[in-house]
């Protein structure tokens, strides 16, 4: 079974619910795959919600600084009002889709990154994603926040980036797709329309590749290591075969990778 992931970060998801293009883009999907996984973030949204509530918005490399009192924001914005969000269009849209998060069915635990970041966490598989591939058999979109627990039942901000990595390694996804408002990645000044492992390592020490993007890379190292080397960074995606951004690879012929037009 072909199975596409399609993460979509918190600043594309205003304009995923607005814009049929995607609604679109998911039929053209299916033409290549016969399962679509949705994850999500809410970076943006949280930022803001956060803000209102008298929350410090802080990060570190990219990855949010979560006290137990911002994990409840992070718990209500994302697996609540942005996963509500997600499935009330896409429902309504004739697709059939069901609202998940990290937590369900004890798929995944996380364990903590760092001190320093409070409540964040890497997610590990410890149960069994039979059944998210059971869902994609019945042609059920699963939309999953990545809001996690850790062992002890504590609620885990999961960087959406990193969900996505070890969810597509769950359940053996052909193709992960990471949509953001990035056209790709960027390198002196750039859009690249390809990059490589070592590539990305010099981009981080470079200083070229920073923020959100960092996290998202790395994850992108994890998938190649694992055997899944069909991954997209990008603003657009109509089909498998019509997409323009940055494709992930094993390596380059030289330097960085191809400038392209995104």
């Amino acid at each position: 079974m072909k199975i596409a992931v399609l993460k979509i970060s918190g600043k594309t998801i205003s304009e995923f619910i607005s814009s049929e293009i995607w609604i679109d883009a998911i039929k053209n999907l299916y033409k290549d795959f016969q399962g679509i996984i949705i994850v999500h973030g809410a970076g943006k949204n949280i930022s803001e919600w956060s803000e209102k509530l008298g929350h410090q918005n802080e990060f570190i490399n990219g990855q949010r600084v979560t006290s137990a009192g911002q994990m409840e924001v992070v718990a209500a914005v994302q697996a609540g009002l942005i996963n509500s969000q997600l499935l009330a269009k896409l429902n309504s849209s004739d697709f059939e889709a069901v609202g998940l998060s990290g937590i369900d069915r004890g798929t995944f635990v996380a364990s903590y990154f760092d001190k320093n970041l409070g409540y964040v966490g890497k997610p590990e598989l410890v149960g069994s994603a039979k059944w998210i591939n059971q869902l994609l058999k019945e042609r059920i979109i699963p939309v999953f926040s990545s809001v996690c627990r850790d062992a002890d039942g504590n609620l885990m901000n999961v960087n959406a980036d990193i969900f996505a990595e070890s969810l597509s390694l769950a359940v053996k996804a052909d193709s992960v797709f990471f949509v953001s408002d990035v056209d790709g990645v960027k390198l002196n000044g750039n859009v690249v329309n390809s990059l490589s492992e070592d590539e990305i390592i010099k981009g981080i020490v470079a200083g070229e590749i920073t923020d959100g993007m960092i996290p998202k890379l790395k994850s992108c190292i994890e998938l190649l290591k694992m055997g899944i080397n069909k991954i997209w960074i990008g603003s657009k995606v109509t089909g498998i075969n019509e997409i323009n951004g940055t494709w992930i690879i094993t390596k380059t012929e030289s330097g960085y990778g191809k400038v392209g037009i995104a």
